[in-house]
């Protein structure tokens, strides 16, 4: 076995690999960029090495750099991790020559099946179902415009070297095809340094399922089972659950015996997933094979209890896998909640900055539920604008989904971020849909049932109670604070504009009883004292925590998905209060703003031009990903606030109409 390994990543994955090393007794030796020194990866390593400037494509991706660290540190081995190098034939053919094992599949293996033209071939010959496309490479967009004709709309734009919901659009016409191949092969280059493009149909309604496969260099081959990760945000995966709740065991096995015999095509000797775009009627069709470990493989570990990180270093060692396909089952069910920096009532655009708090659940057996949370991030650090935004991998296991699902919904409860806008409460409005429920599931889900994109649910008349209460025990606290000698028990509750009377009383057991609507409910085990930014209690038997916050005139308090201003106020104040006009937004209507911080690629409009509704005016280019932002309504530019190369931060103005 190895003595020392080197990481060669960041993030939430190199500490992931440092856990499992340190069980295994193996010292790490982490490579870091300017922007991750002082990172939590960093601190946990046995060994850091600096390997340059903050940019991925001048540090991670430099391949002469990893070689160096492992000369200079003397590891024997690297492990990519996901991104960067993971799937590069050309670095793992160049560390097999310089007798470095390389912690992944064979070289073979990462060509034929990391390139997505190259691995539909293989799949098609290797007899399994193919999504019907042109897999030749694609070099004009009249030729794109051509085969997409041919295929028949709508057609998938997706760059042969992509990865992580990166390089991809859907094409619903000749216009839509003639932009997004541009935009895709400009992303793909931009991204993986590779701006091949492939076409594909695009299945209506689609499910996206996955099969994690497991190799040893001794011709082992096993199924780890199924996830799914149809809950995608542009295509990137968000909510992933293991096992899928669309599959029986006729259809998961027929998936698992395909991808088992894909990977035998190529001798496949590592952890890998092959992926799966499937019908609502279980019909299924191979998408294409990540050869590496997946974002999402947590799930898949708490239900059959491999640590995969471990299997791949013991493959990578040459050791004879110790489990045959029989000795595996699913125990459970899990779920994982992808927790990015971005602003979901901005459309989801992504958000950087330091986390000024990071409070998160606790890990470990919670009686119903399990939890596991993979982050590496700690309160205090920067998100940085230089890679993904994500901070945490969150992961429930229960029994049965409904007790996974309930155990993630509370350990979102229990997370608060703060400094940084978060997809926390995105995360929670989906656990409490009663379609997400039902496991009704597919890649629209997020377009399906968000059309107007996020602002929050409105409160259900348990979210009002706990609202109600909440504000009413911070009252009090806070009254008792301040020395406040008034023993009034009866408020006017505001929730927003909405009145509620209620009345305060303690029972014999000191907990606080809130009479509402001829109803009696009571606030006990309450753990909250003034600067917390969590009100953790049991409301009537069920406990709940509550991101909360003191406003000039209340609280501002957020339950899952659900936020309001809250104000506990005396009825004739409460009178007065309801009778203040509403604060009007400001208009903002002539103005492009930057939907977020970033780079200006393009401002393609002058001062003076005429601009028709739908015209592109300007593109910016934040966490890798270009945004192209278009003309709401015709209009004639009067002045324009930035140039390409230009950072901007949020809100900026780009171009203003007359």
């Amino acid at each position: 076995m190895f003595k020392k390994i080197l990481i060669a990543n960041r993030g939430e994955i190199a500490v992931r690999i440092i856990k499992t090393c340190r069980k295994m007794g193996i010292k790490t030796v982490l490579v870091y960029s300017d922007a991750d020194a002082g990172s939590l990866a960093c601190e946990m390593a046995d060994e850091t090495i600096h390997i340059g400037p903050s940019p991925a494509a001048q540090s991670y991706l430099i391949q002469d750099k990893i070689v160096d660290a492992v000369r200079q540190s003397g590891a024997e081995a690297v492990h990519p991790g996901f991104g960067f190098l993971s799937e590069n034939p050309v670095f793992a053919r160049r560390l097999e020559a310089e007798g470095i094992t390389f912690i992944g599949p064979n070289p073979h293996a990462i060509e034929a099946m990391g390139d997505k033209i190259t691995s539909k071939k293989f799949a098609a010959e290797a007899g399994v179902s193919t999504v019907p496309g042109h897999m030749g490479l694609i070099e004009l967009t009249e030729e794109a415009v051509k085969i997409a004709n041919e295929i028949g709309y709508p057609v998938m734009i997706k760059a042969s070297a992509g990865g992580g919901g990166k390089g991809i659009r859907v094409a619903h016409s000749d216009a839509d095809m003639a932009e997004g191949f541009a935009a895709v092969k400009a992303e793909a280059l931009t991204a993986f340094g590779d701006d091949r493009v492939f076409l594909e149909k695009f299945i209506v309604n689609p499910r996206h399922i996955e099969i994690q496969v497991l190799g040893d260099k001794h011709g082992n081959i096993v199924s780890l089972f199924d996830r799914e990760c149809s809950i995608q945000r542009r295509n990137q995966k968000v909510i992933e659950e293991a096992p899928s709740p669309l599959l029986d065991d006729a259809t998961r096995k027929a998936m698992g015996d395909q991808a088992i015999a894909l990977a035998r095509a190529v001798n496949y000797d590592s952890a890998g997933t092959v992926e799966f775009v499937a019908g609502q009627d279980r019909s299924f069709y191979f998408l294409e094979m990540n050869t590496r470990l997946q974002v999402e493989h947590p799930v898949t570990e708490l239900i059959t209890g491999v640590d995969l990180v471990e299997q791949m270093i013991r493959s990578a060692a040459g050791e004879t896998m110790a489990f045959k396909q029989e000795d595996l089952s699913i125990n459970g069910w899990a779920i994982e909640s992808r927790i990015y920096a971005e602003d979901p009532y901005r459309g989801f655009l992504p958000s950087i900055g330091r986390l000024v708090r990071y409070e998160q659940p606790e890990e470990g057996d919670q009686g119903d539920y399990t939890v596991r949370n993979d982050s590496g991030v700690r309160e205090g650090d920067e998100i940085s604008m230089f890679y993904d935004p994500m901070i945490a991998k969150l992961c429930s296991w229960g029994e049965t989904r409904d007790a996974a699902v309930t155990g993630m919904a509370r350990a979102l409860e229990d997370t608060h971020l703060s400094g940084v806008g978060h997809n926390v409460p995105f995360l929670s409005a989906v656990m409490d849909q009663e379609r997400f429920k039902s496991g009704q599931l597919s890649t629209s889900y997020i377009k399906d049932e968000f059309p107007d994109g996020f602002r929050g649910l409105e409160p259900s008349e348990e979210q009002k109670d706990i609202f109600i209460t909440v504000a009413a025990a911070m009252n009090e606290v806070l009254a008792e604070q301040a020395g406040d000698p008034s023993e009034r028990t009866d408020w006017t509750v505001l929730i927003d504009r909405e009145a509620h009377e209620v009345s305060l009383s303690y029972d014999e057991a000191e907990d606080l009883v809130i009479s509402l609507d001829e109803r009696d409910l009571t606030l006990s085990e309450i753990d909250w004292r003034p600067g917390m930014a969590q009100f953790r209690a049991v409301l009537d038997d069920e406990p709940f925590t509550a991101e909360v916050k003191r406003a000039p005139d209340g609280f501002d308090i957020r339950h899952r998905a659900a936020r309001a201003r809250v104000r506990v106020l005396t009825p004739r104040a409460a009178e007065m209060y309801q009778r203040l006009p509403e604060k009007v937004a400001a208009d903002t209507s002539k103005l492009v703003l930057s939907p977020m911080p970033g780079l200006v690629v393009d401002i393609p409009v002058t001062v003076g031009q005429e601009v028709k509704s739908g015209e592109t005016v300007a593109i910016i280019e934040a966490m890798k990903m270009q945004n192209i932002l278009k003309a709401e309504h015709d209009g004639v530019v009067k002045a324009v606030g930035a140039k390409a190369g230009d950072p901007v931060a949020a809100d900026d103005v780009l171009v203003e109409f007359a």
